[in-house]
């Protein structure tokens, strides 16, 4: 469960990376806010490029940092868009590598959290490391 604090902070932190977004084809500016299991608030904003398939989401940004700052459990993200839309598919699953259960706040250019929602009920039956797993002890039986 978020405080209060740590939910303004999040918003706030989004909204400031917002405002760091290279999108110069889209014009569509996403910053996000990762908030680590240790208190650590780490953000990303979106990088486009004019191949486009090289460009990169703000929420992948902001894991990307975490991982390689150290940190590998996150306790909530927050994303800012001009609406306050849901992460791409891309981003669900990196996500969900970290966490399985993972409030977002969804917030828009106001700073308003249009919708909070559970990361699981975004990517119902997401592929993980059990999957992976599985597949090593099915290979392991046929030999």
């Amino acid at each position: 469960m978020l405080r209060a604090e740590e939910r303004e902070a999040l918003v706030a932190a989004a909204l400031a990376a917002r405002e760091q977004a290279y999108a110069p084809y889209s014009h569509y500016h996403v910053g996000a806010a990762l908030l680590t299991k240790d208190g650590a608030l780490i953000t990303g904003a979106n990088v486009e490029n004019a191949v486009y398939p090289l460009g990169i989401c703000a929420e992948r940004v902001a894991v990307a940092k975490a991982v390689s700052e150290g940190h590998r459990h996150f306790r909530a993200i927050a994303i800012a868009s001009e609406t306050g839309v849901a992460p791409c598919g891309a981003c669900r699953q990196t996500l969900r590598e970290f966490a399985e259960h993972l409030p977002i706040l969804l917030v828009d250019a106001q700073g308003r959290v249009v919708q909070e929602v559970d990361l699981a009920d975004l990517l119902p039956l997401a592929f993980s490391e059990q999957d992976l797993e599985a597949g090593s002890r099915e290979r392991g039986a046929k030999s």
